[in-house]
Parts: structure tokens; C-alpha cells; sequence
């Protein structure tokens, strides 16, 4: 969200520090060290490392601390012209970082709200995965299952992804549509799974796959 942010309000100046950070092996861990609290910095530190590291990975340890190696993208292109292009559009967008919960009083009759938490996943062995230092549980999908029916009493619409897991489909049985999908994903390490993943949408609308 502060990159967002960010990008919006200070797209000249975040466009002049990426250029400025180098492409290669060294550039990319100096880059990768930076540790700062200013807003400008931290943009143009997380859109360089999106860019240059490994299959473009988000990944922090348990201090925080992002730690995917270098992509080996020497001939990479930063897309400046789009980056201005996404200023100009976020502009016009009210942007806000808040626990899901507090959303739903700007939940109006026939908005759409679409909804992307952390998925289930079988293989682990609390049922949900950890993608950086705060475990989204169980306790938080059936949060989201009571925000839901909250969205549907506004008269307003939902749509749902999630993994296709059997606690999951029970949790968010609203008797709305269950779309699943399978979707092939080149994301991971070395060590990673990959491969072909089967994940749900839920929704209350008459989405067309």
C-alpha cells in the first residue's frame, strides 16, 4: 500500500532512484540491504526487487527481512512509461491498509467487493500457509466468512478466490455459486512445489469462466 501510495503522489522521484540502483548481481544485493523508513526508498526498493529477483517472489524470513536471490535479469527493461501510467490511474483511487473488517461499513448496495486471502494449503501442517511473519488461520477465514454475509445483507456483491480444500469450501458455504479452477503456477524456489494447483471462486454473481 505505500508503494501504491507512493507511485501516486511521487512517481518522478521513485522512477529517479530506480534508475540509479543498477542491474547487476552487486546492484541487486545493495538494493537488497537497504533498510530505511523513508517512503520513497522503500517504493523504488520494492519494484526494483519485484523486478530483478528470482521468478519475481515475495518472500521475508522470520525477522522480516526479504531474502529471494537474484534473478539474473541483466537485460531487464524497468517499463517507465506504464509506471507513470499507474500514477495517473491511482490518483483517482481512495487507498486505505486496514484489517478486512473495518471495510465493511463502505460497503454499499450493489458494490462488488472482492476478496484474496491467504490460501489454504493441505500439504502444511497447521492448514494454512505463512507468507511472511503473521499466519492468516482459520480463526481469520471464518472472519472473513461472517464479513460475507454482512456484504450480502448490503444488498452488494462478493467474489472469492481460495485454494479448493474441503475446511475451506465449508467455511464459506453461503449456497452462492462454487466455481472451481485449476491453474498452473512457475512460482517458487528451487526447493518449491510446482506444478498444477486447484483453487475455488466464490461469489453471488453471475461471473462467466
Amino acid at each position: 500500500m505505500l508503494t501504491y501510495k507512493t507511485v501516486r503522489d511521487s512517481i518522478d522521484d521513485v522512477i529517479d532512484l530506480i534508475k540509479r540502483f543498477g542491474t547487476g548481481e552487486e546492484a541487486y544485493y545493495t538494493v537488497r540491504g537497504i533498510k530505511t523508513n523513508d517512503p520513497i526508498r522503500k517504493a523504488a526498493q520494492f519494484i526494483y526487487l519485484n523486478q530483478m529477483s528470482y521468478n519475481g517472489i515475495y518472500r521475508v524470513n522470520s525477522e522480516g527481512n526479504y531474502n529471494v536471490p537474484w534473478g539474473k535479469r541483466l537485460n531487464y527493461h524497468f517499463d517507465y512509461e506504464n509506471l507513470h501510467n499507474v500514477s495517473i490511474y491511482l490518483k483517482k483511487i481512495n487507498i486505505q491498509t486496514m484489517d478486512f473488517e473495518g471495510c465493511i461499513s463502505r460497503v454499499r448496495k450493489n458494490a462488488l467487493v472482492f476478496l484474496d486471502p491467504p490460501y489454504t494449503h493441505s500439504k502444511i501442517e497447521n492448514g494454512f500457509i505463512q507468507y511472511n511473519q503473521k499466519t492468516f488461520t482459520l480463526q481469520d477465514q471464518l472472519r472473513l466468512s461472517i464479513m460475507i454475509d454482512k456484504i450480502k445483507s448490503r444488498g452488494a456483491y462478493y467474489i472469492l478466490t481460495n485454494a479448493d480444500h474441503e475446511v475451506i469450501r465449508e467455511v464459506f458455504d453461503k449456497g452462492d455459486r462454487v466455481i472451481p479452477i485449476v491453474r498452473s503456477s512457475g512460482i517458487g524456489g528451487k526447493n518449491a512445489q510446482r506444478g498444477q494447483y486447484e483453487e475455488c471462486i466464490f461469489t453471488n454473481t453471475n461471473l462467466v469462466i
